[in-house]
């Protein structure tokens, strides 16, 4: 990706939520970098129409239409990443359940679970054996600038304590595995772009947005060309946490300082703040 430009046998792209918004745009840019696409979403019309619209820009361009929350339709699509020709990885579906916890349906929770976090973590297992085989190979894990509003309350933002998690379970997961490849040619990527111009907010995610054309939430948000943009940028630069607007890059360098602070509570003493509430 990125300094592969439109190369012959760059291998194949499995791309999740191809449908609209961060993952449609990811599917035209690697088509017209020359990979072969493997596009994945619950709503067969939209994805026979965008595959319609990249054959003739990519290599072989396949449809899977499943919906990751179901086991079933998991397994299908781990058997086609577990393939060697796949040489991307991107994790993009995903869906909010955005709702007072208490309130949410359950069910809806664990399909928010099963969507953003056993999908993509299951997905990476599978695709990764091969990529270290090829000694080449990217896993882009789209989570959310979310991840990191632990402590704000909702309002303007919104109900997100589950959402939130699997967002942040996605960020370690990324940083931990990039961490543990350093020393392979396998790249891989959190991408947390902050509110982005698409479908999301349209649904709470039991079901996917209706129509056969492409709508945008009435918040607006950055488009998602630049969150794409600013992937593929990051991708080049060897940034493991990327967020596309953000201008103050050694903001992740401070977050590793913190974390490396908080990392000294790991003693076998009990800190004196409190020895004294005893």
């Amino acid at each position: 990706m990125g300094t592969e430009q439109d190369q012959p046998g760059a291998g194949v792209a499995v791309i999740t939520g191809a449908s609209s918004g961060i993952g449609a745009v990811f599917a035209r840019r690697l088509a017209e970098r020359g990979y072969g696409l493997v596009l994945v979403a619950r709503r067969e019309q939209r994805l026979d129409e965008l595959a319609r619209q990249l054959r003739p820009a990519a290599a072989p361009v396949e449809t899977i239409v499943a919906d990751l929350a179901d086991s079933n339709d998991r397994a299908r699509l781990l058997e086609r990443v577990q393939q060697q020709d796949v040489t991307v990885l991107v994790n993009n579906a995903g869906i909010n359940g955005y709702g007072p916890f208490d309130q949410v349906d359950p069910a809806l929770l664990g399909r928010v679970i099963d969507v953003n976090v056993t999908a993509p973590t299951l997905l990476a297992r599978a695709a990764l054996p091969g990529m270290l085989e090829q000694q080449r190979g990217a896993i882009v894990n789209v989570a959310s600038l979310l991840a990191f509003a632990g402590a704000l309350p909702p309002e303007p933002l919104p109900h997100r304590s589950t959402y939130a998690g699997t967002k942040s379970h996605m960020v370690t997961f990324s940083r931990t595995l990039a961490a543990e490849l350093a020393d392979t040619p396998v790249r891989v990527q959190a991408l947390c772009p902050g509110l982005t111009a698409t479908e999301f907010h349209l649904t709470q995610g039991e079901e996917p947005v209706t129509g056969e054309r492409e709508r945008t939430h009435a918040e607006g948000g950055m488009s998602a060309e630049d969150v794409v943009t600013a992937s593929l940028v990051a991708l080049d630069n060897g940034e493991v946490l990327c967020a596309p607007g953000l201008e103050d890059a050694q903001a992740v360098d401070r977050l590793v300082t913190v974390e490396a602070e908080l990392r000294r509570g790991s003693v076998p003493d009990l800190a004196e703040r409190y020895r004294k509430q005893q």
